[in-house]
């Protein structure tokens, strides 16, 4: 008798193995979704720590930079400002300079010239708000290395007429930054051995018509101290050798910033040739040139103008009160020397913010290298590759659909289907 031999042709084993295999290729299918959607391949730091790393210190780099070039921003639209202002200044000290040049028109008037004078005090008074000018976030533009809110302080009634409310100095720059801020102290300020700005005054009043000065120069630095000199009893006698003079005068000496002059001392000049209608004078580390002859009682005052803004009040003062055409003179003289002197000092300091703002440009375009670099390598190591994501997602999705399909057909293998 023939026997029938049935033959088991599933097995829970073949079943776990099917269902381990779509499980798996259903898991690389869904996260190659989640790389495609997200155009990245390391979408958590599990899926590459190294590369997560890189990436993470590249992003807190560009952001880094980012903040740079936001405190850049503002520090170069601060130093733009303050080299406008700069150059305000400056057309102001060039109008001012223009009505300085008018007065010495001999057909003015006294009255005249006082006219001329309240022109310049309104000139005076923008170029001193403009020292003072704040930028967008109410902090001056000329603070130096610090100062109060109002940098410049005047005119006062100490010996200093106008002072530095703060410490001067520049800022210096970074790899990543420029300052905030101009040194206001060397842009208004002056010192009186570094710029020789002297203002003369010949007395008494009204003053000898005769007798006028030129320019003070400085001979030697080191022996100048901010003094002012008051010259008095000036009288011309024989030098040593024949056909010279010497001026021999008495010389009464105030420290600066004191009140109290010293006693006066007798001091003779320099010889020159004679007849001359210069006379050399002297004091310490100065020199100038008196033309005329000294009557009895003639004095000459030499004074540091400590500020620009000295320098332009003591033109308005000295403008002002010129009673003759030759004392307007002396004052238009004196004030064209120390006006350029000053106007010398604010192109410089204008200079430098110009300097500033070309770095802030080369800052701008380093930084913005940089971060292309560092996009570029956060990029390289958590970016997807779009065509290699594409085609491996494609090819995992046939596998899956091939997975499927075979578990479809074990699941036929079942003694049920040949019972019929």
């Amino acid at each position: 008798m023939a026997t029938t031999t049935f033959n088991r042709l599933g097995s829970a084993n073949t079943y776990d193995n099917a269902l381990r295999n779509i499980g798996n290729r259903q898991m690389a299918l869904s996260h190659l979704q989640e790389n495609l959607t997200s155009g990245k391949k390391v979408v958590r730091a599990s899926d590459d720590p190294t590369g997560a790393a890189q990436a993470e210190r590249a992003l807190t780099r560009i952001s880094r930079i980012a903040t740079d070039q936001r405190a850049l921003e503002a520090q170069r639209n601060s130093i733009a400002m303050a080299e406008s202002t700069l150059g305000n200044v400056v057309e102001a000290l060039q109008s001012f300079r223009e009505l300085v040049v008018s007065a010495g028109n001999g057909g003015f008037t006294a009255s005249d010239r006082k006219t001329v004078a309240l022109q310049l005090t309104g000139l005076r008074d923008q170029i001193f708000s403009l020292s003072n000018r704040k930028d967008t976030n109410g902090q001056p533009l000329f603070s130096a290395l610090g100062s109060a809110l109002t940098p410049f302080v005047g005119p006062q009634t100490t010996p200093q007429d106008y002072t530095f409310d703060g410490l001067p100095g520049q800022p210096g720059s970074s790899e990543v930054a420029i300052p905030f801020t101009l040194d206001g102290d060397s842009a208004f300020m002056l010192q009186a051995g570094r710029d020789g700005a002297y203002n003369v005054g010949l007395g008494p009043t009204p003053p000898n018509p005769q007798l006028h000065t030129d320019t003070v120069a400085v001979t030697n630095s080191s022996l100048v101290t901010g003094s002012t000199y008051t010259l008095s009893n000036i009288s011309i006698g024989p030098g040593a050798l024949p056909g010279t003079s010497i001026a021999t005068y008495d010389v009464t000496e105030t420290l600066a910033g004191s009140v109290l002059p010293l006693a006066p001392v007798s001091v003779s000049g320099p010889e020159y040739s004679s007849p001359s209608p210069q006379i050399p004078i002297t004091v310490p580390g100065l020199r100038l040139n008196l033309t005329g002859t000294p009557a009895a009682g003639d004095t000459l005052t030499i004074s540091p103008s400590p500020s620009l803004f000295s320098v332009l009040d003591n033109a308005i003062r000295d403008i002002g009160s010129a009673s003759s055409n030759a004392a307007a003179s002396q004052a238009v003289n004196q004030a064209l020397g120390n006006l350029d002197i000053g106007m010398g000092r604010v192109s410089a300091v204008r200079g430098q913010a110009g300097e500033l703002l070309n770095r802030a440009d080369r800052i701008s375009d380093n930084q913005d290298k940089r971060s292309i670099q560092l996009e570029a390598d956060r990029s390289r190591a958590e970016d997807l590759d779009m065509v290699k994501g594409i085609s491996d997602f494609q090819n995992q999705q046939t596998g899956y659909q091939a997975a499927l399909q075979s578990y479809a057909q074990v699941q036929k293998l079942s003694l049920f289907n040949y019972i019929g």
